[in-house]
């Protein structure tokens, strides 16, 4: 059964950085789209990232774009990671981790495209 393990949330000050990680398991991503969204309170599940495994192509949302970048472990072919730069109030979000099978592009930024979540990690920035 595919699990998804998020990682590396914490409390930082506006113009901080942190990185988060996100750990696949129980199956095989070589042709899955990985993908964070974040959801504050009361406002819906957004979309931050997301990457082709197979090619490692990289999308954002234009919130984020310039200030956070999407990577993969190339060596563990399991891992992703969210390096966030610059953090702002704006950013303070429970942070998801989400994959599924390589999918039309249109349908990258939709959670409900995606078929298995991580638990999510807290990411706070204090102004």
């Amino acid at each position: 059964q595919v699990q998804l393990v998020e990682s590396g949330g914490g409390l930082v000050q506006a113009g901080g950085s942190l990185r988060l990680s996100c750990a696949a398991s129980g199956g095989t991503f070589n042709n899955n789209d990985m993908a964070w969204f974040r959801q504050a309170p009361g406002n819906e599940r957004v979309f931050v990232a997301a990457i082709r495994w197979s090619g490692g192509h990289t999308y954002y949302s234009d919130s984020v774009k310039g200030r956070f970048t999407l990577s993969r472990d190339n060596a563990k072919k399991t891992t992703v990671y969210l390096q966030m730069n610059s953090l702002n109030a704006e950013d303070t979000a429970v942070y998801y981790c989400a994959t599924n099978q390589r999918m039309a592009l249109s349908a990258l930024r939709n959670s409900r495209s995606y078929g298995y979540w991580g638990q999510g990690t807290q990411v706070t920035v204090s102004s």
